[in-house]
């Protein structure tokens, strides 16, 4: 069986018990076969381009970043993160970027003026204008065990494959928002996890 959940699933996971969503998470997480993406190979435009320039944007990080870096909560091992970046320090995470792309006239109009604000009133937008990511790197961060992390806003100026494939990018090309971690988020990850854990536990015995 799947019985993992992982970070991608937080919005899921934090709905209400009688959504579809938290349904389909219900079903998914018993799943005999875990799901595979291929995002490179996706229909839609947005996550294709996305994971295409995850190669562009590696190339702006130190050679300390790791792609694609598992880690798994230590109390309830169901919850695993898949951390886009992950900078690594004697064989320990110790930071990581969590990269989100978005279409350049959004990048231009909605994230590069949140990008002036301080940081309480970075947070307070982000909270509510990109719940869904915001949740999610606390997801990351429980899994971790780390107190912050980064948030990262990258524009898109094409769906071309060609030109992503060939894309370099420069400093004005992205955002970086540091996120701090939000202990009552995190809770409320922890309650709705626990009726996940039992089902592991029980299953496992």
């Amino acid at each position: 069986m799947n019985l993992v959940i992982g970070s991608g699933d937080t919005t899921a996971l934090l709905s209400g018990n009688g959504t579809q969503g938290f349904a389909k998470l219900i079903q998914k997480f018993v799943a005999n076969n875990k799901p595979y993406y291929n995002s490179f190979a996706s229909p839609i435009n947005a996550l294709r381009s996305g994971a295409i320039l995850e190669s562009a944007y590696s190339l702006t990080l130190d050679d300390d970043y790791f792609s694609q870096y598992k880690v798994s909560s230590k109390e309830y091992d169901c919850l695993t993160s898949s951390i886009d970046f992950a900078k690594i320090n004697k064989s320990k995470i110790v930071d990581f970027d969590e990269l989100k792309t978005i279409f350049f006239t959004d990048f231009i109009d909605i994230i590069k003026p949140i990008s002036y604000l301080s940081n309480d009133e970075q947070i307070k937008v982000l909270k509510k204008k990109f719940k869904s990511n915001y949740n999610q790197v606390q997801f990351q961060l429980l899994c971790s065990g780390l107190d912050s992390a980064n948030l990262v806003f990258m524009s898109v100026e094409s769906y071309d494959d060609d030109d992503n494939h060939k894309r370099i990018l420069n400093d004005n090309d992205f955002v970086k928002f540091r996120i701090e971690r939000d202990n009552n988020v995190i809770d409320k990850i922890i309650y709705k996890a626990k009726y996940f854990q039992d089902i592991k536990n029980f299953i496992n015995k």
